[in-house]
């Protein structure tokens, strides 16, 4: 079988390599290195080692995956005929993508590895950087950098910021959650003689010229307790103080009943902030939003039935289940067919149920009119509706006269039920027409509200009280209201 020896070369000089890694060393006939630009490498071929680096492999490639598959490849193949020892910098299993993909080889019972050690960079920067990893750090990956994976209360040493262009994109990545002034160490060649700490503010961190294959970037914990307002795991102690003991009165009393007004009221905030293009509103309005959410949340949990764990893996369960045309192999051509494809995987998660009615479905407590829009919407989905606006028209006019009949008659009841329907078909053309009835009614609202305080205001400056003026009066100032609009 292929068998591959791999030696660690250690974080700095040759003077920090253990003695059973030289003297292997020194035994071998060549040594095949990942790259030379190493202080221990220098030192060795001075004093006869033989070795054979892949620096030039990089320059074949635009990407660090093609070129350790390529470096994986020739060792595999040098191994064909004799047994080979490969040198990487650091500790083999610290930060070596090539020995990942080794690994995976070998898995694969294609070769033999064996290893023989060395040391991590990661010793030599706990000991320069005086951090203990105990209290919590993180070692990751700076040309894979994710923002959300970041956990800012804890040490970060992000590795393998080779370049000036990795340096900015992990600057760039930093920024979106600390800020742009807030303090980094880059540690190049830790632990050897050259080794350089260097403080600056993050916005320089793709500055600097010391960047190279042996440079990392600590980011210390963050201490200040307004950096951590962004993080939700911030704003979930947030919730679960005031709902603690010790905690905020109101807060504790609350129960999911005695919220439910607060949801709906928030709600119809967001829609205001939304119809102001408001967008310092909306953030406000949305915060209130996911406070509700949080509160139930944490009701949920103290009661022991749930946590925002449970809501959150829920519906991100949800989102992929019903969107297999994003996270599986199913196409859709157009927003149609994802409703559609949308419905039907709801239907077989929901199962059989006691009520199998198309508008089983609508939830209660809806406002009248998009209750109104709903129903007519899962009707029409089995067919009963209108094709044309001509008979919807004719059922208006229908209704309309039926009203008109009670209101004779004066029957309050029946003048009740007959408006009702009115409105329905009402609802019924917005719907042709592809108009939402609900906002279409809340626009009107609000243009009522504004032209109404015109009213109040101007009678205000020219010293009249509205309820002393005549119709005729009100009804001038609303129309230079309504001109004022136009």
């Amino acid at each position: 079988m292929k068998k591959i020896t791999i030696i660690g070369l250690g974080a700095g000089d040759l003077e920090q390599m253990p003695l059973g890694v030289y003297r292997h060393l020194k035994e071998q006939n060549k040594v095949y290195v990942r790259t030379n630009d190493h202080p221990a490498v220098s030192e060795l071929i001075n004093e006869g080692v033989n070795f054979e680096s892949f620096d030039e492999v990089y320059e074949q490639h635009d990407d660090f995956e093609s070129v350790y598959n390529e470096i994986v490849q020739i060792l595999v193949d040098k191994a064909e005929g004799e047994a080979i020892t490969y040198a990487v910098p650091g500790h083999p299993l610290v930060a070596e993508r090539t020995i990942q993909l080794l690994l995976s080889r070998s898995e694969q019972k294609e070769l033999e590895l064996v290893f023989l050690g060395g040391q991590s960079f990661l010793d030599a920067m706990y000991t320069s950087l005086r951090i203990d990893p105990i209290e919590g750090c993180q070692i990751v990956d700076g040309t894979a950098l994710r923002r959300d994976d970041l956990t800012l209360n804890q040490h970060i040493i992000i590795v393998q910021v080779y370049d000036a262009m990795i340096a900015s994109d992990v600057k760039l990545t930093l920024m979106e959650r600390l800020p742009d002034d807030y303090e980094v160490t880059i540690a190049t060649a830790v632990g050897s003689k050259e080794e350089q700490l260097t403080r600056v503010p993050l916005f320089e961190l793709d500055r600097v010229t010391t960047l190279n294959n042996l440079t990392a970037v600590y980011v210390p914990p963050v201490q200040e307790e307004e950096l951590l307002y962004g993080e939700f795991a911030k704003l979930r102690e947030v919730i679960a103080t005031l709902r603690g003991p010790g905690g905020c009165p109101w807060d504790q009393k609350q129960t999911h009943q005695s919220l439910k007004k607060y949801l709906l009221e928030e709600a119809y905030e967001v829609l205001e902030a939304i119809d102001e293009e408001d967008d310092e509103h909306l953030i406000e309005e949305l915060g209130d939003i996911l406070l509700q959410v949080m509160l139930h949340a944490q009701i949920g949990e103290d009661e022991g039935f749930f946590s925002v764990r449970d809501v959150i893996e829920g519906v991100t369960g949800k989102m992929i289940r019903r969107h297999p045309h994003v996270f599986g192999e199913l196409t859709v051509n157009d927003a149609d067919e994802v409703v559609t494809n949308w419905d039907d995987i709801k239907k077989q998660e929901k199962g059989n149920t006691d009520d199998d009615s198309v508008l089983a479905t609508i939830p209660k407590g809806l406002p009248a009119l998009l209750e109104a829009t709903k129903l007519q919407k899962k009707a029409a989905k089995v067919g009963f509706d209108w094709e044309d606006a001509a008979p919807i028209w004719m059922k208006l006019q229908e209704e309309i006269g039926e009203f008109m009949l009670e209101v004779k008659v004066n029957s309050e009841e029946n003048m009740h039920k007959e408006f009702g329907d009115i409105l329905f078909v009402l609802v019924n053309l917005a719907r042709y027409y592809k108009i939402d009835a609900e906002d279409a009614l809340l626009s009107t609202n609000r243009k009522f509200m504004r032209r109404f305080r015109y009213i109040e205001e101007t009678s205000r400056q020219e010293g009249k009280i509205l309820t002393e003026m005549t119709l005729s009066e009100l009804d001038q100032k609303w129309e230079q209201a309504k001109q004022l609009e136009q």
